[in-house]
Order: C-alpha cells, then structure tokens, then sequence
C-alpha cells in the first residue's frame, strides 16, 4: 500500500520560510516522479513544483519560482520543498503526489496522494 506523509506546515509571518517534507512507502521510490502541489479554499489545486525520478529537472509554477525549491532524497524516500520569502498568497493545504514516471518530464496526471499539510502565511 502506497503512503505519502506530508509534514512541516504551520503558520509563519510574511518574508519567513518553511521545509515542507514528504515520506513515501509502499512503492519503488526511485521510480517515481513527485510533486508538491497546492489548494486554497475556493481556488483550484496547482502544481507548485516536480522532481524527476532522478532529481536532475525540475519544474516550478510561475508564482513560487525563485522563491521554493523541489528536492529528493532517494535512499530515504523522502522528497522536500523548501520555501522562502513566503508570500500570504501561498497560504493552502499543500500535497505531496508520486507518479510512476522514469521520464525527465513532469507527469500529466499523478497517482497516489498525501493527505497535506496545511501552510499558512499571516500578513
């Protein structure tokens, strides 16, 4: 049974950071491209940011590029996203998706999901 683990949410003050992490079991880790994605109340789910399986591309969203940075572990299972300058706009619950993928391209749609962790920037 694959699991994603999301962690490091919380509240932070504009301009702070945050290190989101997610733990992945149950499947071939290094297999798999990973994402970070995001959803507001009312708004629609973005991606934030992917990883290949082999941590060499990635790719951002146009709102958080230079500011979040995507990364893996392989031998831990665990992806992260490290997030600086954060913005009250980048408040959402924020997921960790994996994606059988051995491509340097993100993937189109991802097939297992974390439950999120929610993040959340005071003016």
């Amino acid at each position: 049974q694959v699991q994603l683990v999301e962690s490091g949410g919380g509240w932070v003050q504009a301009g702070e950071s945050l290190r989101l992490s997610c733990a992945a079991s149950g499947l071939t880790f290094e297999n798999y491209g990973m994402a970070w994605f995001r959803q507001a109340p009312g708004e629609e789910r973005e991606l934030v940011a992917a990883i290949d399986f082999r941590a060499e591309n990635t790719h951002y969203g146009d709102s958080v590029a230079g500011r979040f940075t995507i990364s893996r572990d392989n031998a831990r299972n665990m992806i992260y996203l490290q997030m600086n300058n954060l913005k009250p706009e980048d408040t959402a619950r924020y997921y960790c998706a994996a994606d059988l993928n051995r491509s340097s391209r993100p993937s189109f749609e991802y097939t297992y999901w974390g439950q999120g962790t929610q993040v959340t920037v005071l003016k």
